[in-house]
């Protein structure tokens, strides 16, 4: 794909979506932070409902913490995978209190060492709570970057070095957002809604479909 494309392609996206956002429910950097956590093979949805229950009781790492893994799990048990979850947040905690003053660290390598936390939690962190540069790359995004050709990999950690460097730079800071947003909605796993897509005419997947 040249860099015209890429350029129309999010010119478009901002066009239809100036200012995005994560779905996830926050309104804090660590509120963010946990409900990123959370959210590992989960639905935004799913998440926002247990933490619309756990944060007007807990929302800081002392009030977490202070639940423990068994009252955590009981606010996050509708959550998938979250016995080891509630492990993994608690011992966040401890360590955001312990080593961070209970501030959420704002740089990759401190965020990577808290449990639970991966690279794309990281830079999902850095980009949308202290509007960093950074990529998170998730399956929507992966899948999407590859069957449109805005950027291809093997691995997300190839497409997000690729999406870096692809990306137009005016673009960058909110294109995370556009991405997971065009795969959960529009360019879809199963089917792609090529008849619906604001994009299709750029995008270079073969196999198109129409939404009937």
């Amino acid at each position: 794909m040249n860099a015209a494309k890429r350029l129309e392609i999010f010119r478009r996206l901002h066009e239809d979506n100036p200012e995005p956002k994560t779905e996830l429910a926050y309104s804090s950097p660590f509120e963010l932070l946990i409900a990123v956590i959370l959210s590992a093979q989960s639905t935004d949805v799913g998440v926002n409902k247990a933490t619309a229950k756990l944060y007007p009781v807990a929302n800081t790492p002392e009030a977490i913490y202070a639940l423990g893994v068994e009252g955590l799990s009981e606010y996050i048990k509708t959550i998938g995978l979250y016995n080891s979850k509630a492990k993994n947040v608690i011992e966040t905690c401890r360590l955001l209190i312990e080593r961070h003053g209970s501030e959420v660290p704002q740089t990759r390598e401190a965020l990577e060492a808290l449990p639970g936390v991966g690279r794309k939690t990281a830079n999902v962190v850095l980009n949308t709570a202290f509007r960093q540069l950074t990529m998170a790359v998730d399956t929507h995004i992966f899948r999407v970057s590859n069957r449109t050709g805005i950027a291809r990999g093997k691995n997300v950690v190839e497409v997000e070095k690729q999406l870096m460097k692809f990306v137009p730079k005016q673009y960058l800071l909110d294109s995370h957002h556009w991405l997971i947003l065009h795969g959960r909605y529009v360019c879809q796993a199963r089917k792609p809604r090529c008849g619906s897509c604001r994009i299709e005419d750029l995008c270079e997947y073969k196999n198109k479909t129409s939404d009937d």
